[in-house]
């Protein structure tokens, strides 16, 4: 059981209520008697020592904002053993018994990797608009980043309906067609295009020029940037369609913005779980939701499996276009 210090990260890309997320575990653990270190601009931080103590009122005022007070950050070195005992180094000379680390994939199997040298209990939060990370239904900020998306679709058919245009909206999505699914089925897109599913361009067009003929005003694309550029995508549909085409890259506006309510509460609450399990010596765990509540999966399981695309989305997206 911990009852000196823990420490809180935020690490990789940015999600929306990575602060409500690292706000409950602060509170949380001085609730419990516990002080708490943060360590800024994740692993580079922790390998430059930024790292400094917190107090109630510094996460005050920060639940609705996105983006994390405690910055983030890429980090190489820290991929090298060297690098991972000068990280653990710096957490020990502060007293730190444990660390809750927030962030996706990536960020997770860092800690995985520093777990493994042992010295420090690690617990990790899944941040990360792209809903990716095995074992869990939802991950911090998923919500925000698809609803800002399918605000942007919903203004660009606008638009689109009035020029009688094709209009190719890229989300982001590496590895992932989860954000491009749940904002095109949700904006009721013509067609979805993500990273774990064949399409054929051709038959696209094909039924795009059909639809045309027969009255249709107007086609949304939505499209995962894993899956294909959307600028090329653009140029081969208004080539081989001879329909006036579009492209609009949402970029990082989908990482951005206040956080909806269901991420502000559900990072509170896997904050106040990642901390109290922390505090009574629980290690090697991912907290993450499974149909609507909290639910603790092994570290290593986590950054070991690739999450699948929910086949019932693939479905229902084919059914309804």
């Amino acid at each position: 059981m911990i009852t000196g210090a823990i420490a809180v990260m935020t690490s990789g890309g940015d999600s929306p209520g990575m602060n409500a997320a690292a706000r409950a575990v602060v509170r949380t653990a001085l609730y419990e008697g516990v002080r708490v270190f943060g360590i800024q601009n994740g692993y580079k931080g922790m390998l430059a020592d930024e790292i400094y103590e917190l107090e109630a009122r510094s996460v005050s005022d920060l639940i609705q904002r996105g983006g994390t007070f405690l910055g983030t950050a890429r980090c190489k070195e820290f991929k090298t053993e060297e690098g991972r005992k000068l990280g653990l180094k710096n957490l020990q000379s502060h007293g730190i018994e444990g660390l809750v680390i927030i962030g996706g994939d990536g960020s997770l199997t860092g800690g995985a990797l520093l777990s493994k040298m042992g010295g420090i209990p690690i617990v990790g939060l899944p941040g990360t608009i792209d809903n990716d990370v095995w074992g869990t239904d939802y991950t911090i900020g998923c919500d925000t980043a698809a609803n800002t998306a399918l605000d942007a679709i919903n203004k660009l058919r606008d638009t689109a309906s009035a020029h009688r245009r094709i209009i190719v909206v890229e989300v982001m999505g590496r590895n992932s067609g989860w954000l491009a699914m749940m904002s095109g089925i949700a904006s009721g897109a013509e067609y979805i295009i993500v990273p774990e599913v064949k399409y054929d361009l051709d038959d696209i067009c094909h039924e795009i020029v059909d639809d045309y003929k027969k009255g249709r005003r107007y086609t949304i694309i939505v499209v995962a940037e894993g899956a294909c550029s959307g600028v090329g995508l653009k140029n081969v549909v208004q080539e081989k369609t001879g329909i006036d085409t579009r492209v609009s890259i949402l970029g990082h506006i989908q990482r951005g913005g206040s956080p909806t309510m269901e991420d502000r509460i559900k990072a509170s609450m896997l904050g106040e779980r990642a901390a109290l399990a922390l505090i009574s010596g629980v290690s090697n765990v991912v907290f993450g939701f499974d149909e609507g509540k909290v639910v603790s999966i092994n570290l290593f399981d986590s950054v070991n499996n690739k999450k699948p695309l929910d086949p019932e989305l693939v479905r229902l997206a084919s059914v309804l276009k």
